[in-house]
């Protein structure tokens, strides 16, 4: 999609439009140009072979001179959370997938909030849930009702009565990446991811095209983990790229073989590094955690 075409869009009613990103891009490896777009320094599109790794990894990076490297104790009504990261350590946070101090409750399932009470040191959402298959938590007063305990600063995002789905944040705080994206789903968290790391830039007066953070994003939900071999040469508990999962698969289909099967994962981008190569090389994002340590 050019500029005109987002100017007719702008122009017109349509209230909602599909368009193509990176974090979307279906290609076996790497990111295609239409998925990708322009080149913000040219305006135009995208060479073919262009580091784009390299390139989210300075863009991300360079701004971060402009965050401060400070844990803070906020206060007032909008962050009332008690000891909350923010700034280089918390982009930081997010891109390694570190579990936040004292992190926002996620529902774990869809229900009516029917109690919200401070016990010591601990506030306590209370939700029933509306599913057949009820799950007793522990602590819970009655079947299909779940209890979630969080630090006492955390600020309600919700009320008695309200109906919650699956994977919405309950309170204020920080998001625990693993939690959110096996009760929110895959979208949910790297919608998450995008706006919290946009979001710190921001306050700190630092701005990045969202197009940047999509290729580290993509990167860090690239990875799947063998359930199921069928007749590949996998092994279970294999974790394995997106792209070589769908490649293997393909083949086997071709041959009228049985494909494997495999779960999504959400990794920290060291990990990802880590674990074989990618058209992100492992050295690509040692620098970008190193850039952001340095930053």
């Amino acid at each position: 999609m050019g500029k005109k075409d987002a100017e007719a869009i702008e122009a017109s009613d349509i209230a909602e439009v599909t368009v193509r990103s990176p974090i979307g891009c279906q290609v076996l490896q790497g990111v295609c140009q239409n998925c990708y777009g322009a080149d913000l320094a040219t305006a135009k599109k995208v060479n073919l072979g262009e580091a784009i790794g390299t390139i989210a990894a300075q863009a991300i990076g360079e701004p971060g001179t402009q965050l401060t490297m400070r844990t803070f104790h906020a206060g007032g009504v909008a962050s009332t959370g008690g000891d909350i990261t923010q700034g280089l350590p918390r982009v930081e946070e997010i891109f390694e997938r570190r579990m936040p101090k004292n992190p926002a409750a996620v529902a774990h399932f869809k229900g009516v909030v029917t109690d919200i009470r401070e016990d010591g040191k601990e506030k306590v959402i209370t939700v029933l849930s509306d599913l057949e298959e009820k799950i007793k938590e522990k602590g819970s007063k009655k079947k299909g009702e779940t209890e979630y305990a969080v630090y006492f600063r955390r600020v309600p995002l919700v009320k008695v009565g309200d109906t919650v789905e699956r994977g919405r944040l309950l309170t204020d705080g920080s998001a625990d990446l693993s939690e959110l994206f096996r009760f929110g789903g895959r979208e949910r968290a790297q919608d998450y991811i995008i706006a919290e790391v946009s979001k710190i830039y921001e306050l700190q007066g630092a701005s990045i095209s969202t197009k940047h953070i999509e290729v580290i994003v993509k990167q860090m939900f690239s990875r799947r983990k063998v359930k199921e071999t069928g007749d590949t040469d996998f092994s279970v508990g294999d974790i394995v790229g997106a792209g070589e999962l769908r490649r293997e698969n393909d083949t086997m289909e071709a041959k009228d073989k049985k494909s494997a099967k495999a779960d999504s994962l959400l990794m920290g981008i060291l990990d990802v590094s880590l674990n074989r190569a990618s058209f992100l090389s492992a050295a690509s994002f040692q620098n970008t955690t190193r850039m952001l340590i340095k930053a």
